[in-house]
């Protein structure tokens, strides 16, 4: 490695880095959580087969799963202008991430309801509790425990899938990176950086995707 490539990796490791902790990780966060909200309520309308909702929240699920995360970024901000509604990069990378992760999730939530036994919700209603007490008491700790580990792994990917915004000119990791290369000429060594750091991001979550596994394991053998 040369000099000046070594130099170039030096100083750019922190001008990725950065824009990694003050961009695509509150993006990752706040598209996550805004996500679980809807996935959770398309979910629970799909559990409790309201007709007309379910259907809705079907179609929903239908168009986000059935399209590419790309397109989708392309129609909200490079689209809907045409139709006069003009939204920031960053909060319309926000709303397609959150709307694209909402559907996946969605799907994962339902399973873990149906996994749920029966029983629990029939025990609920004996003692006297609403459905949606029994939902937030009984039937959704539960879920949360089997569907923490699938939607660890989609929080993990929403991370690298946040490249994807640097086409919506939302100055994240890769944004910053293209544009050193494009100064600097060294695209081989410049994304292989990034895709190192976008790894290291990776990996903590992984370790403190084990760690809440490992906490959720006791929890429900202390519970039998």
């Amino acid at each position: 490695m040369s000099e000046r490539l070594w130099n170039i990796l030096l100083d750019s490791f922190w001008k990725i880095f950065l824009p990694g902790l003050k961009v695509t990780i509150p993006l990752t966060v706040i598209s996550f959580s805004i996500a679980l909200v809807i996935a959770t309520a398309m979910a629970m309308v799909q559990f409790a087969n309201i007709k007309g909702l379910r259907q809705i929240a079907r179609c929903y699920i239908w168009i986000f799963r059935g399209t590419p995360l790309l397109v989708q970024l392309f129609v909200v901000f490079y689209g809907l202008p045409r139709a006069g509604i003009l939204i920031d990069p960053f909060p319309a990378a926000v709303l397609v991430f959150s709307l694209n992760e909402g559907a996946y999730s969605a799907e994962t939530m339902r399973a873990a309801l149906e996994a749920v036994p029966a029983g629990q919700l029939e025990a609920g209603y004996c003692v006297g509790m609403s459905y949606l007490q029994i939902m937030r008491r009984i039937i959704l700790p539960q879920a949360m425990r089997t569907a923490f580990p699938p939607l660890s792994n989609s929080l993990i990917a929403m991370v690298k899938d946040t490249s994807l915004a640097a086409n919506i000119t939302v100055t994240e990791m890769f944004m910053v990176t293209q544009r050193i290369v494009a100064r600097t000429h060294e695209p081989l060594a410049l994304y292989i950086e990034v895709g190192l750091i976008y790894l290291l991001f990776s990996t903590v979550l992984t370790k403190l995707q084990g760690i809440g596994e490992k906490k959720l394991s006791t929890y429900q053998k202390k519970g039998e």
